[in-house]
């Protein structure tokens, strides 16, 4: 698993490096609270909910001073189920150091599904406490069959 996240990483890294000069780099991680239907959920006993974590990259592309496209990619774990989720932010500054972020997102379940790849909706909002540093809240909204809704909790930081 950890071979998928370094090589995911050094893709997006890779492919991002060329973007304009008014772009930031950065790490994001936090603790994710994942909510499963129970009457679709086989994970173990049955559960309704379960935390694991989350960490990441994302690339920050600024088009405007306002408005800015935010693509991530982030390693989920729950316990021994694990994930990527790819989403490509449309963010707005919405006040002054608060932002609000809306897209779609990409998710690639390792061993769980036998359809591993599951398109999903991100709702975010992120706190800028510095200029590097920000607290972030996300909502993963799921649209097929068993594909989990989440709630992220974390920090980010620009490099």
């Amino acid at each position: 698993m950890i071979k998928y996240l370094t090589f995911t990483i050094f893709l997006l890294s890779s492919l991002f490096l060329e973007a304009q000069s008014n772009s930031n780099i950065g790490i994001k991680g936090g603790v994710n609270f994942t909510f499963f239907n129970v009457d679709e959920s086989n994970f173990g006993f049955n559960q309704d909910n379960a935390t694991g974590f989350y960490g990441g990259v994302f690339l920050d592309i600024e088009v405007d001073k306002a408005f800015s496209i935010q693509p991530e990619v982030l390693y989920i774990g729950l316990n021994d189920f694990q994930f990527l989720n790819a989403p490509i932010y449309a963010k707005y500054e919405v006040a002054n150091n608060l932002d609000i972020l809306v897209g779609p997102s990409i998710n690639y379940f390792f061993d769980f599904f036998s359809n591993k790849i599951k398109i999903r909706v991100d709702l975010s909002t992120a706190y800028n406490i510095t200029r590097a540093l920000d607290a972030h809240i996300k909502y993963t909204i799921g649209f097929q069959e068993i594909t989990p809704n989440g709630l992220f909790l974390g920090l980010g930081y620009r490099l």
